[in-house]
């Protein structure tokens, strides 16, 4: 089996914890912190800081938290399949496409799709356009109303109802990410012809192979050009400014589900998100939760468990 190892520091070990925590296995191996189980790719993080990747995206899984140092199965020398991109790429006419909100137990989906022309590329650089998680909520706010009245793009917001839905009838969160790409991608073709992106470069979730698997029932699939790379935002500026939009439709939806619920909702799927999902269960009962949550997390039945837990 291929296996990638990564060597990172406490607080990015902290982070996988909680990115990992809806695919968690629910038992630990010696020394472990955390182990998950992704369909294409098994993640067990030590207190050591090493990071073990295991399975057929062992590689690409790995890509994504790729700040300290690899060390890859002999097997499994080679680079991920990211992208083989064109020279000159990063100056090119291009339509990036990002999502946001997948990891966090409340919240939607939103994925954006960005058309960048290489005559705006010095504009966007200097209003401060980067990688969004770099980037705090207002700054969020401030570049996406900007970069809405420069650039074409394409916004899709999966509301949880739809997801628990779609995930309840056996649909992965991959497949359906592969289909909102496929959507943005093709409205915002749309919307820009008869002008055409010399390619599009979509922020990698899967292999190129898995992400064409995944739409392999749909009647209209986007292919013309299409490129893959983990790390999208600091290949193009197009990803960059899709993740930035789709970043603001997420921040602008959880604010009115913190509305509606009556109280901040945190984000992310840590142990302060297990007491929101208890407090919400009390407040508004157990049904609010397909509303609120992405509820195939394990955050639901923590959520469950403090419940009974308060109710004595």
């Amino acid at each position: 089996m291929a296996h990638t190892v990564l060597k990172v520091t406490d607080q990015t070990l902290k982070q996988m914890k909680e990115f990992y925590q809806q695919y968690s296995t629910g038992s630990l191996p010696p020394g472990a912190v955390f182990a998950a189980k992704k369909p294409s790719c098994s993640i067990t993080g030590y207190r050591s800081g090493k990071v073990l990747f295991q399975g057929k995206e062992a590689m690409t899984e790995a890509a994504r938290w790729q700040g300290g140092t690899a060390v890859s199965s002999p097997a499994k020398k080679a680079k991920p399949k990211t992208a083989s991109l064109p020279e000159g790429f990063a100056s090119m006419s291009v339509i990036g496409s990002d999502e946001v909100g997948t990891g966090d137990f409340f919240g939607p989906i939103t994925v954006a799709s960005a058309y960048v022309k290489r005559e705006q590329m010095d504009e966007l650089r200097q209003l401060g356009v980067r990688d969004s998680k770099n980037l705090n909520d207002q700054q969020i706010a401030s570049l996406a109303k900007q970069l809405i009245k420069i650039i074409p793009y394409s916004l899709l917001i999966l509301k949880n109802e739809k997801y628990n839905e779609l995930q309840q009838s056996g649909m992965s969160q991959g497949k359906i990410k592969a289909l909102l790409h496929n959507q943005a991608l093709i409205k915002l073709h749309e919307k820009i012809l008869p002008e055409k992106p010399e390619a599009v470069l979509i922020d990698q979730f899967a292999e190129k192979t898995t992400y064409y698997r995944y739409l392999k029932e749909q009647k209209n699939i986007f292919k013309e050009n299409v490129y893959f790379s983990t790390k999208g935002e600091s290949v193009h500026l197009s990803v960059a400014a899709a993740s930035i939009i789709a970043r603001y439709a997420f921040v602008k939806e959880f604010d009115k589900l913190s509305t509606e619920a009556g109280f901040k909702i945190p984000k992310g799927a840590g142990s302060q998100v297990d007491a929101a999902g208890a407090r919400l269960i009390i407040e508004k009962g157990e049904d609010a939760l397909r509303q609120f949550t992405k509820m195939h997390f394990a955050n639901t039945d923590k959520a469950m468990k403090l419940v009974k837990k308060y109710q004595g």
